[in-house]
């Protein structure tokens, strides 16, 4: 049975194994987008990759009784020169577990292909005039948010979108995930949306599951707030639930 507490403005909802992390995050997902809908006729989403989002994004889809063709859906990075047809394209990714599988309205993406600057100012064009209803992030080997590794994370960032280089952990995560066979291979320089962008959202969803992310958890849930580890900001953010399963959670005191 799922157990849910407080840190400091945080929800935390701890589900006993990935698969029911997954699903009270997807519902929970499915009834903040029906309330935008319902409220406004639309709703905004944005979502986030990576391994640790694939359980969680496999339930959404398959939530019953939404009106995706309603839903407009974003992706919050990309690799700065990966095509969208590179096996590691977060756009393909979206493309193939998400777009493909619903019927939305719109999906826009990062094009990593793209000039850098332009694309990043085109896509902050695009999230002004869309505000987010629900951003649906995870958290990093390194604590995390999107791309904003600790040496370029600004919890008052002035932009939304930005060009930043990759930590090392970052890029070893890649590997370590499987996306690419070397850290070599692994592109230095990525397009991400920032972190003010991000919880400026009205409900932000943090899905974290498996054993590696356990110390990053620790840290978000017991490091001071700063940007040596992003992921703690959400500690004072009281639109955010944080959804962990037995593993990740495992070095939080019962």
């Amino acid at each position: 049975m799922a157990r849910r507490f407080t840190v400091e403005s945080l929800e935390v909802c701890v589900g006993d194994d990935i698969a029911e992390m997954a699903h009270l995050a997807a519902v929970d997902a499915a009834r903040a987008l029906r309330e935008a809908v319902d409220t406004r006729g639309e709703a905004n989403i944005m979502l986030a990759t990576g391994n640790s989002q694939l359980a969680f994004l496999a339930e959404l889809v398959q939530q019953p009784d939404l009106a995706w063709d309603h839903v407009r859906a974003f992706h919050m990075d990309e690799y700065v020169g990966l095509p969208p047809t590179h096996p590691a394209s977060f756009q393909r990714y979206m493309r193939e577990r998400v777009a493909a599988k619903l019927p939305l309205k719109e999906f826009h993406y990062l094009q990593g292909d793209a000039d850098p600057e332009d694309e990043a100012r085109r896509y902050e064009a695009l999230l002004r005039a869309c505000p987010l209803d629900l951003c649906c992030a995870g958290i990093g080997e390194n604590g995390h948010l999107a791309f904003n590794d600790p040496p370029v994370a600004d919890f008052e960032d002035p932009r939304d979108v930005k060009i930043v280089a990759l930590e090392a952990a970052s890029r070893r995560q890649q590997v370590g995930e499987g996306h690419f066979a070397t850290i070599d291979d692994v592109p230095t320089h990525a397009i991400t949306v920032t972190i003010p962008a991000l919880l400026r959202a009205r409900r932000v969803f943090v899905i974290v599951p498996e054993a590696r992310k356990a110390p990053a958890v620790e840290q978000t849930l017991a490091a001071p707030i700063s940007t040596a580890c992003p992921a703690t900001i959400l500690r004072a953010r009281a639109n955010a639930t944080l959804y962990l399963d037995a593993e990740s959670s495992a070095r939080l005191p019962r």
